[in-house]
């Protein structure tokens, strides 16, 4: 997967793709585009979305240490993922 950054057209599209229901979600990935958008790379991307695609329940679980990537689904223990998973949870 490219290092490239994200351009801003493929900023915007994954601001929109992370939109959730659950507020403590979005807190989460409002605090990662603030520390993290203007240096995501498109690898970076990538794995969010892959994040995105799971539930809002499982996606806090996972975000809170609650659930491991393995229990909510174990495709997505990955380096990429597991990256952007600490990036989310990064809280300095």
């Amino acid at each position: 997967m490219s290092e490239t950054l994200l351009d801003q057209r493929g900023l915007s599209k994954l601001k929109w793709r992370c939109r959730r229901g659950l507020l403590e979600n979005d807190l989460f990935i409002e605090r990662f585009f603030k520390r993290f958008g203007e240096t995501l790379t498109v690898r970076n991307a990538a794995a969010m979305e892959l994040l995105m695609d799971l539930s809002d329940n499982d996606l806090l679980d996972v975000n809170l240490a609650r659930k491991t990537l393995m229990q909510v689904n174990p495709d997505l223990v990955r380096d990429d993922v597991s990256e952007v998973l600490s990036m989310l949870r990064e809280t300095r």
